[in-house]
């Protein structure tokens, strides 16, 4: 594929929405969320869980509310109706947004959610007794200072961390959260090729961060969920660096975004170069393409998730890359898991003995970093079905043709 040759207008011209038919997660389905889990807490004997404002609030219950300095929430117990937690005066506000309802436990700004939080465990019939102490657990994602003004009213309570259920959960898609990111993926993927081809020398990089959020709105997201476009010797360093760069013949380019799709993300980067490409791009280029197959084909069901970051790191050893995280090599991750949140559970890393499932969706990232010379990222992401990896959007073709359209 040639790289540039379009004018702005010209690329955005050939985009078009493609979220007609992108159906949001109905209450339906939140429903059978909070009953997978509840059934979950009774096999794990977990009382109740507290759900923080965000991801994790909006998972199960629908309800899209963000995190503040103010405890909003949700009870989940292992048995009975979901319950919420929030400030008086955010009451209507708060249902009006409710997918799943429930009662609205409130407090006045000079009283104590956190007691709140004790006193509504107690009368919903979760109160500690002559026997084991209930078992709570608290969001992982909530803030320190909920869990700080929960523990010294929790006496007869055993706190604990809340992802043994929603990660659990969290971490094996369903059909209709894998097709609304395959969509979400499909528009990040529309957008990479529309940004390839504005490419001229001496375009800044902030130049094609904000044509790709122009993009990204074009084929029907809010814009850009984030976007780091790097030229040169900066696309050594995987989350870009403090200044702009021009484009100059022979850079290499690296292009890192997503947008979301009804709360789901998609995060897709591509590495080219712009003109005449040396036997070195050439040959990292594809050290870093055989990295991503490698643990593309060790990601088979049952197999722990380090094994999947090793394989990536045997292919690059056997290209002089590393050894481990050294540089020249890859510093990080091989991969994350992806959903309501770009970065979750689990990841491919080294110590991660998470057993691959059917419905966990990850990123396949295994990037190459040689300071002083330039780095080469190819991310894509795959989901588990029962015959093992599929990809969501096909892996680089070649560093003549990243995109494999023979242009």
């Amino acid at each position: 594929m040639a790289i540039g040759g379009k004018t702005i207008d010209e690329a955005l011209a050939s985009l078009s929405d493609m979220t007609a038919g992108a159906v949001p997660i109905e209450k339906e389905e939140h429903l059978a969320r909070v009953a997978r889990a509840q059934a979950f807490m009774r096999e794990q004997g977990v009382a109740a869980i507290y759900i923080n404002a965000g991801a994790n609030l909006t998972y199960f219950t629908g309800t899209r509310w963000h995190a503040s300095e103010r405890m909003v929430g949700a009870i989940l117990p292992a048995s009975g109706a979901i319950e919420y937690i929030a400030p008086a005066f955010e009451e209507s506000t708060l249902k009006d947004f409710m997918l799943v309802d429930g009662p609205v436990n409130c407090w006045e700004e000079h009283e104590s959610p956190y007691q709140l939080f004790i006193d509504t465990l107690g009368r919903m019939g979760i109160a500690p007794d002559a026997g084991a102490a209930p078992r709570i657990g608290i969001c992982e994602s909530a803030a320190f200072f909920i869990y700080d003004g929960i523990h010294p009213l929790a006496n007869g309570y055993a706190l604990e961390n809340a992802s043994l259920v929603t990660a659990h959960c969290r971490t094996r898609k369903s059909a209709n959260e894998i097709a609304l990111m395959q969509r979400a993926k499909d528009m990040t993927m529309a957008v990479h090729v529309a940004a390839a081809s504005i490419l001229r020398e001496g375009i800044s990089t902030t130049e094609v961060e904000q044509f790709i959020d122009r993009a990204h709105r074009k084929v029907g997201a809010s814009g850009s969920y984030f976007v780091i476009v790097l030229f040169g010797e900066a696309t050594a360093y995987p989350h870009g660096v403090s200044y702009v760069q021009t484009l100059k013949p022979g850079d290499t380019v690296l292009i890192d975004t997503g947008c979301k799709l009804h709360n789901y993300i998609s995060d897709i980067t591509r590495t080219y170069v712009y003109g005449e490409i040396s036997e070195r791009q050439r040959s990292v280029w594809n050290s870093e393409k055989k990295a991503q197959l490698a643990a593309f084909e060790a990601a088979q069901l049952g197999v722990p998730c380090e094994a999947v970051d090793q394989a990536a790191r045997r292919a690059l050893e056997e290209d002089g890359f590393g050894p481990g995280y050294k540089l020249p090599g890859l510093p990080h991750r091989t991969g994350h898991g992806i959903g309501l949140d770009i970065h979750e559970w689990p990841y491919l890393v080294g110590g991660n003995k998470t057993l691959l499932d059917v419905g966990m969706c990850f990123s396949n990232e295994p990037m190459i970093c040689i300071p002083g010379e330039f780095g080469v990222r190819h991310e894509d992401h795959f989901y588990m079905t029962e015959s093992g990896p599929k990809w969501f959007t096909e892996p680089a073709h070649s560093i003549d043709d990243p995109f494999g359209l023979n242009l």
